[in-house]
């Protein structure tokens, strides 16, 4: 038989030995049978025994003889009940029993597990740190099986609770089978040199599998060379495996430059490990353990195109050409094997494809340790001086996760000085404290909380006193100088009375870690006579048994959060992750614009994260808030690019980078309403087709690396561009313009709007390489709109309706938000249930959400309560997250509430049942109500879609402006969408999504706006009598009003503000001559006005000022800049009669008006004015806007602006005032007599106002061209910076053809710059 075949069948054999098929018992196939029960008496032993029919002997499963089961001396937890299976066996299982027909049984118990019956290893199941279930009786059997089983001889069974009428009392069974292995043994010299079959070397795959165990923290565990820096190579440094590997092309000189992959930690345990690695071409999967990462290289090489030699425990020769520092393997390794080749048996039939380098053995057996385990901060190890010596020499390693506590106390026999070592900040820290002087420290090592064993040297002789960390030679002992004698008791990690008195007090409190190697002068200690009791004393240890564990491996934080950990829990540091929790679990940003905007977010740049708490990251877009929330990303393109080919080759394709990934973009697109990117192409002799067969020459590639050659508003299959749809183009035989070759420019543009192909990432024009011709296009940005799942909403009408969806996938980490409206008072929101794990979020009361559930330590429960019940038909917000941390659950804005997990409880939530969203399984408690925008874990659902199908459940869900009609501001009137609201700025000063946006304008010299209210009533009565009608009585009568505007202007006196009425009533709002706000009411004719003077300052000063008066009847409330309030009231009447106009600005005879009065209208306003509304009548949206039919006439220089101080505030300094800018700038109309705009057909005017515009509007094409050049050659410098100097001279000569050009129909889609 081929040695190869042979090799490969005796691996098999013994891996399926390994796993369940073993001949145990008569048992073939499977590994569970009873191993206790036919062990002798003497397998098993104990801490100690009641008497001797309690002993351990009588500790099998259901032996009745003796007293019918172990129970020790003491019931403390400090015993155990030990078997010894003889050899290593595979335990599968366990089971105990309580001692029968008592009162004595254990409730909860650890498993502990060893090779040599020292240093033992707790068994840890489903990633939890609590022990395994007891029993709750004497006489019943509760079985739990191992996942994943172990390998082990000695068991060893630790009481943790038991019955508390009773005592310990135990009987128990393991269930396993035989476990055959070969080992190795490498003294840390030796190595073994594996020559590689090259026949049986497979060009796609390779596997490696071996256990391997040590107590050194450093050592090379394999490694393979190749050519040019090749090699793999695997190392254990600091306790953790480091797989390094390069796939050629440079040589790696140090450490730092290797790519690596990290797993394990604390693996020089002296316990089994298993490691697999699998190299697939260019793909590695590395595990260890339980833990899998996986990576795959860059490039096409192989990763297996290496040397036909491999070592294992050490790398053979120096200068090769992978040289760093390292260390040869110091331990075992068990059952080695290389693509199903068992190395370790060729090595022990000296096989000659085997070398064997230095002293190696086919046995595993190393001097033990006894470890010593500090549980908590009260533990401590009491020691006593060695008798007949007289100095100090105190020895031993310790590691720990924390970066304090108390390592060493101890008195001085004959002085009552003290000498004290505290672990501080990662540091230690010796303090001798001399009676009656001051205390003084010296401090050495660092990071010393890294969980390594680090060693420790204290002695003192005479007056000298030295403290020696790692024994690193690189750092000096420290010393002191002062009297010091011999000690009398040494305390370890703690002490038993804190208040000793003494000078060196601890305020960091206990040791938590391990400590081993203990001496004290000359003598070594022995923990194992501590634990019998013959030496010292302790109090809450674990003795031969070293318990930390790296609570980073696996990191439970997420999104790249960083994990530290002390020896009772870890903690996350979430920092420029963009996620928050304690875990990072929970995203700080919305999931799209559309959520930005239904919180009032105005226009911006914004981070939105696609899939919330899922793997996909934070992108940072542009959020255009318009009527509807519009998402744009840019690209690394968006410049005018110019298509060349040179020496005759094809021009090579551009490739567009987002400013998100594809995989963010996708998200972003799947969950938008629409999608669209704009697409131009300048063509001159280029085409986008071929003329003959129609051969496209032109394309574009979409985000599935698909090629397109349809264009903007085509269907996919259809090869035309807008002009051919819309049939303009500028020659009918083709369906581009470009297609139409012709020696002059010309443009196709169009939108591309099929979700499933965008965005664009490639742009191919290859008809460019002709004589003379020219092409050049610009891609826009990806532009989104909307948000499908923010509006996604079901209606549930009964209490036993529901919507039921897959099982909810949240073990580690589970996070649910919704809004729900409702009046009921009680019901359930979401349920999902398992066997005994269950989560669960509900309405409790009016006043209470509740989130419920169970990971297996029972139920736990965070309510949040309201001051204002929940169900008054408005929209809340609610979000639930419950992580191996602790749980947390938000409603709107309240406080956050939480509850933290149970320490070393169990982690995974374990559902099963279906998701219920609105009900619960037993069709009890039900919602009656609305839910929106469920999301599980960043996922949204459909529940629209589900309700369709679901009797008792309606799609959708009416009544939003009860919850965000807030958002429309300045008297706008929220309006009801089916997906959403809308704000109705009709009535509102303000303009924008939100009437947000004040509409401002600037007046020159002599201008003015003139508002009839005859025509305002009018339309207003007739289409919507909703508005003015409850104001306006026929005569136009009004007993109240609003009145608000701000302004800017140092001009005085000034009339800002006068309205009118038939009878020659009139409120005027001026500013006198000394820049005091005057108002002024005269609403009967026959009586003066009444006069509201405010002169507390001169308003007339450049700044932006702010008035707001409202009238009820004949009282009236006046608010200046926000603050000076004054409450008048009227003498002169309660009514304004026959209300007429408001003008704003000069007017020369105002009807009735006092001398004051006339002398501010003479003068007018000079300056800015915003926001101007008469109760529901906005004069200066009427002139600038032309909304609706109102008569609006306006008189000289009336410019609009954005604000009149964009950025400052009431009483802050303003900017320039009014440009002296006439009407043609951004308006329309005759400027002469002020004519109505909507009469305005003089002939005079309309040339006037004609020649005006043809010169404005050349300045402004003029002025478009310079801002467009520049902004094309910053973003062209900004983007593509490494394009050489010829190309951008060639772009800006490209830009000069194409401004010479002349103006083509809009029709034909031509951009000139």
């Amino acid at each position: 038989m081929d040695p190869v075949a042979g090799a490969l069948l005796k691996m098999l054999a013994l891996l399926s030995a390994q796993t369940c098929s073993t001949v145990v018992a008569g048992n073939t196939y499977n590994c569970d049978a009873p191993l206790a029960s036919a062990l002798p008496r003497v397998s098993f032993s104990s801490s100690s025994e009641l008497s001797s029919s309690h002993g351990p002997g009588f500790a099998s499963l259901n032996r009745r003889d003796g007293a019918g089961g172990w129970t020790p001396l003491v019931s403390n937890k400090y015993q155990w009940l030990q078997i010894d299976l003889g050899e290593r066996m595979k335990v599968t299982a366990v089971a105990t029993q309580g001692g029968y027909g008592s009162s004595d049984w254990v409730t909860s118990y650890l498993l502990m597990f060893s090779d040599s019956g020292r240093n033992w290893k707790q068994y840890r199941r489903e990633e939890s740190f609590w022990g395994f279930p007891g029993n709750t009786n004497s006489d019943s059997v509760v079985h739990y099986r191992l996942q994943p089983p172990l390998e082990a001889r000695f068991l060893r069974f630790l009481p943790l609770a038991w019955n508390s009428k009773g005592r310990i009392g135990m009987r128990i069974e393991v269930y396993g089978c035989a476990y055959r292995s070969e080992m190795v043994n490498f003294d840390g010299k030796s190595f073994l040199l594996y020559t590689i079959n090259q026949k049986s070397i497979s060009s796609m795959k390779e596997i490696i599998t071996l256990k391997f165990k040590t107590r050194q923290s450093d050592g090379i565990l394999l490694h393979r060379e190749g050519q040019n820096g090749k090699h793999i190579t695997l190392e254990l440094v600091k306790g953790k495996l480091i797989l390094f590997f390069n796939s050629g092309g440079a040589n790696l000189p140090s450490l730092d430059a290797q790519v690596t992959l990290t797993l394990g930690s604390l693996l020089d345990d002296q316990h089994w490990h298993s490691v697999l690695i699998e190299v697939l071409n260019t793909h590695i999967n590395f595990t260890v353990d339980k833990h899998t990462h996986r990576f795959q290289a860059e490039g096409e090489a192989s990763l297996l195109d290496l040397d036909y030699k491999i070592s294992f425990g050490g790398i053979p020769g120096l200068g090769k050409s992978v040289v760093f520092p390292h260390k040869s393997f110091n331990g075992c390794f068990e059952n080695l094997f290389y693509n199903g080749v068992d190395i370790i048996d060729l090595s022990k039939k000296h096989k000659p494809e085997i070398l064997i380098m230095g002293n190696v053995s086919f046995s595993c057996s190393h001097p033990q340790t006894v470890p010593v385990t500090f549980l908590s901060s009260r533990s401590y190890l009491a020691l006593p001086h060695p008798t007949g010596e007289n100095s100090i020499a105190v020895t031993f390693q310790f590691r720990t996760w924390n970066r304090a506590g108390l390592l060493l106390k101890s008195q001085f026999l004959h002085w009552s000085g003290a000498l004290v070592l505290v672990l501080s900040d990662g540091k230690l820290k010796l303090s001798l404290c001399p009676p009656g002087q001051p205390v003084r420290a010296v401090i050495a090592g660092d990071g010393l909380n890294d969980g390594q064993w680090h060693s420790v040297s204290l002695s003192a002789n005479g007056n000298h006193l030295s403290l020696k960390v790692d024994n690193d030679v690189s750092s000096a002992a420290h010393s002191l100088r002062g009297q010091s004698h011999s000690a009398n008791t040494y305390y370890f990690g703690g002490y038993p009375d804190n208040s000793s008195g003494s000078q060196c007090e601890n305020p960091l409190g206990g040791f938590q870690g391990c400590l081993k190697l203990i001496s004290i002068g000359s003598t070594v200690v022995d923990p194992i006579s501590i634990q019998q009791g013959a030496l010292g004393n302790f109090s809450d240890l674990q003795i031969d048994s070293c318990g930390i564990t790296d609570r980073c491996l696996p990191s439970y934080c997420e999104h790249g959060g960083e994990c530290s950990q002390s020896w009772d829990t870890f903690s996350c540091d979430c920092t420029h992750t963009g996620y928050v929790g304690a875990t990072c679990h929970s995203s700080l940003y919305e999931r799209s614009c559309e959520a930005y905007k239904h919180r009032g977010n105005s226009s911006g740049f914004y981070f939105i994260d696609s899939d919330g708490s899922g793997p996909l990251g934070p992108a940072l877009v542009y959020c255009n808030m318009t009527d509807s929330a519009w998402t744009s990303v840019q690209h690394n393109g968006s410049h005018l690019a110019r298509v060349k080919s040179s020496h005759g080759e094809s021009p090579q394709p551009v490739i567009f980078k987002y400013m998100a990934s594809m995989d963010q973009l996708q998200a972003l697109i799947d969950q938008a309403d629409h999608c669209q990117q704009e697409l131009a192409f300048h063509c001159r002799k280029s085409r986008l087709s071929a003329h003959l067969d129609g051969t496209p020459v032109s394309w574009w590639v979409g985000r599935t690396n698909e090629t397109h050659t349809y264009w903007g508003g085509s269907l996919p299959d259809a090869q035309k561009c807008t002009c051919g749809l819309e049939g303009n183009c500028i020659d009918s035989q083709y369906h581009c313009n470009c297609d139409a070759d012709q020696d002059e420019w010309t443009s196709d543009t169009g939108v591309l709007s099929h979700k499933e192909h965008l965005p664009v990432t490639q742009v191919m024009m290859t008809d460019a390489g002709r004589p003379h011709s020219e092409a050049a296009y610009t891609l826009g940005p990806l532009l989104c709109r909307g948000d499908n799942s923010f509006w996604n909403s079901a209606s549930f009408n009964t209490e036993t309706s529901y919507l039921h969806f897959p099982t909810f996938r949240g073990e580690l980490s589970a996070d649910v938000s919704f809004f729900f409206k409702t009046t009921a008072s009680s019901g359930v929101f979401v349920e999902n249930l398992g066997i005994t794990d269950f989560i669960r979020l509900e309405l409790r009361a009016p006043t209470e959400v509740t989130f419920s559930f169970d990971v297996g330590n029972g139920p736990c429960e965070v309510t949040v309560q309201s001051p204002t019940p929940f169900n008054d038909n408005r929209w809340h917000h609610v979000k639930a997250e419950r992580n191996v941390k602790e749980a947390s659950l938000q409603v709107d804005q309240l406080p956050q509430k939480f509850q933290p997990a149970p320490t070393g409880g169990h982690l995974l939530l374990q559902l099963n049942s279906q998701l219920f969203i609105g009900g619960t399984a037993s069709r009890q408690r039900g919602f009656l109500g609305c839910i929106r925008f469920l999301q599980l874990n960043g996922m949204a659902l459909d529940l629209e879609g589900r309700a369709k199908v679901t009797p008792g459940v309606e799609a959708g869900c009416a009544g939003h402006c009860s919850s965000y009609g807030h958002l429309c501001h300045n008297g706008g009137r929220c309006q009801e969408r089916h997906r959403g609201v809308a704000c109705d700025c009709t009535s509102s000063a303000y303009e924008g999504p939100f009437c947000s946006h004040e509409i401002s304008a600037y007046f020159g010299a002599g201008s003015s706006i003139i508002y009839s209210f005859q025509e305002h009533h009018n339309y207003t009565f007739n289409g919507n009598s909703s508005s003015l009608a409850a104001l306006f009585h026929e005569e136009l009568t009004l007993t109240r009003e609003i009145v608000t505007l701000s302004f800017r202007t140092t001009g005085t006196p000034s009339l800002l503000l006068f309205v009118s009425s038939v009878y020659e009533e009139y409120l005027s709002v001026i500013l006198a001559s000394n820049g005091s706000l005057q108002i002024r009411y005269k609403l009967d004719r026959h009586r003066e006005p009444d006069v509201f003077n405010f002169d507390f300052k001169n308003l007339a000063d450049g700044q932006l000022h702010n008035v707001k008066i409202n009238r009820e009847a004949a009282v009236v409330f006046v608010e200046v800049n926000q603050n000076a309030r004054r409450r008048a009231t009227l003498s002169s009447g309660m009514e304004f009669n026959a209300v007429k106009s408001l003008v704003l600005g000069m007017i020369l005879e105002p009807p009735g008006a006092d001398p004051d009065t006339r002398r501010a209208a003479a003068r007018g306003f000079t300056g800015c004015l915003s926001a101007v509304r008469f109760s529901h009548a906005a004069p200066l949206k009427a002139a600038l806007r032309l909304v609706g039919p109102a008569r609006v006439t306006v008189h000289g220089q009336v410019a609009a602006g954005s604000r009149c101080a964009v950025g400052a505030g009431p009483g802050s300094r303003a900017r320039e005032l009014a440009p002296r800018l006439s009407r043609g700038s951004g308006y329309s109309g005759p400027t002469d007599e002020g004519e109505p705009l909507i009469n305005a057909d003089r002939s005079d005017s309309a040339v006037i106002g004609g020649v005006v515009a043809v010169v404005i509007f050349i300045l402004l094409c003029v002025t478009a061209i310079a801002i467009r050049i520049y902004q094309q050659r910053w973003l062209y410098q900004k983007n593509e910076s490494d394009i050489s100097k010829a190309g951008d001279n060639a772009e800006i000569a490209l830009k000069s053809e194409l401004n010479m050009q002349n103006t083509v129909s809009e029709s034909q889609k031509e951009y000139f710059f």
